[in-house]
C-alpha cells in the first residue's frame, strides 16, 4: 500500500510510538506500508523533525529520512491547478495525486477541503489504520 505522509503525522509517531500516528510509522518502517514523496516533502520533514523543540539529533533526523527514501517511492509532481487553503499543504496533495497514492494521511484533514482534493482519499491517522486492516483482512481471505 502506498500512502503519502503529512509532516504531523510523521511527527506524531516519531514523538509517541503509541497511538494510530506511532502504529504507521512501524508500518512504514517495516516496509509493509511504502511513502511517496518528493525533495519537498524531504525538505519539510528534515525542516520539521530538526527543529530544536522535538531534541531530535542531525543523526536520527538522517536515519528516518534515508529509511524513507530507501523504502519509499520518489514522485515527479506537477502543480495543482487548484490550490489549497494553506499553500504549504499543496506538495502533499500534488504528490498523491501524481503518484495515484491510496491516501494521504493527515491529522489536518481540514486543510484538505474535500472539494479540492481532485479524487484523493484524505483520512486521518486512525481512519487509514481501519482502512488498512480492512485491506489486510480481505487480502488474506
Amino acid at each position: 500500500m502506498r500512502i503519502v505522509l503529512d509532516t504531523n503525522v510523521l511527527v506524531s509517531g516519531l514523538l509517541s510510538p503509541f497511538g494510530p500516528p506511532g502504529d504507521i510509522v512501524r508500518l512504514i518502517t517495516t516496509g509493509t506500508v511504502r511513502v511517496c514523496y518528493d525533495a519537498r516533502i524531504l525538505g519539510e520533514y528534515r525542516q520539521v523533525l530538526l527543529r530544536p523543540a522535538f531534541s531530535f539529533s542531525q543523526v536520527q533526523v538522517e536515519s528516518v529520512l534515508a529509511q524513507l527514501e530507501a523504502d519509499g517511492d520518489l514522485v515527479t509532481a506537477h502543480p495543482l491547478s487548484e490550490g489549497l487553503p494553506d499553500p504549504d499543504d499543496e506538495v502533499f496533495l500534488a504528490v498523491a495525486l501524481a503518484s495515484q497514492a491510496h491516501c494521504l494521511v493527515t491529522g489536518n484533514i481540514r486543510h484538505y477541503p474535500a472539494s479540492r482534493r481532485q479524487g484523493v482519499r484524505v483520512v486521518s491517522p486512525r481512519n487509514f489504520l481501519e482502512l488498512y486492516r480492512k485491506i489486510a483482512m480481505s487480502d488474506n481471505l
